[in-house]
């Protein structure tokens, strides 16, 4: 089992400016507490032993909260002091990481997977690059991904109005030699330049959960997620 996760937590947090100020969006209170200390707890949970959480605007706002330790796992903070992008971001915080695969996951999204049960699917498929996906009806602030009989993703679909699809759940399994053998630059968009040009040179993966998703980088959402934690909280094995 990977015991290692980066949390993207750089963000600014533009759309949440109205109900969430000077902060970074990870850290914004949903009920007394940070959500990005809910997104830990769910990766303890998940037998995680060290994080490498990227971050940026105001990070020193993340390290003051956590230090360098939370509930046993390691903390180690990939420092952008530029803003690099998603994919920038994670190039910076591969150089922190000891595996050979790598869970990372979006600090503004909580969704409730079974990480193992995600990695048992990357090994099978032998896959360089797995993303977990949520079902999701009548929706329109979110693109579709395609994926064929084999899970292999076919076709990234822009926003718009779907009855039905699958969605980025903003968690990912990257194997790190396929990433740096790539040769990005410094900054770059993980999710337009990498995933939804490359997946039509390479297999990656998607996988479909049904389990509990949400994304707080709306104000809508962060005010659902603050109803939904105090009635979901135990079942997440949240406290």
């Amino acid at each position: 089992m990977i015991k290692e996760a980066i949390v993207l937590a750089g963000g600014l947090g533009t759309r949440l400016k109205s109900v969430v100020k000077d902060i970074p969006k990870p850290m914004a209170d949903v009920n007394g507490k940070p959500f990005l200390e809910y997104l830990l707890r769910y990766l303890r949970k998940n037998s995680i032993e060290r994080i490498i959480l990227s971050v940026g605007y105001k990070w020193e706002v993340i390290r003051d909260y956590f230090g360098k330790s939370f509930e046993n796992m390691e903390l180690v903070y990939s420092v952008e002091s530029e803003p690099l992008g998603t994919g920038g971001a994670i190039k910076r915080s591969l150089s922190f990481v000891n595996s050979d695969n790598i869970f990372i996951l979006n600090g503004d999204t909580f969704f409730d997977i079974n990480l193992k049960d995600f990695l048992a699917f990357h090994k099978k498929r032998n896959s360089v690059l797995s993303v977990a996906l949520k079902s999701m009806k009548q929706f329109d602030r979110y693109g579709v991904v395609k994926i064929d009989k084999d899970n292999r993703i076919v076709a990234f679909k822009e926003k718009a109005y779907y009855k039905f699809g699958l969605i980025n759940g903003g968690i990912y399994l990257l194997n790190k030699l396929f990433f740096r053998e790539l040769n990005f630059e410094s900054k770059f968009s993980f999710e337009k330049d990498l995933l939804e040009i490359y997946y039509k040179v390479y297999n990656f993966y998607g996988f479909p959960f049904e389990a509990y998703f949400v994304d707080i980088g709306i104000p809508e959402d962060y005010e659902r997620a603050k109803r939904d934690f105090l009635l979901v909280k135990n079942n997440l094995g949240l406290k």
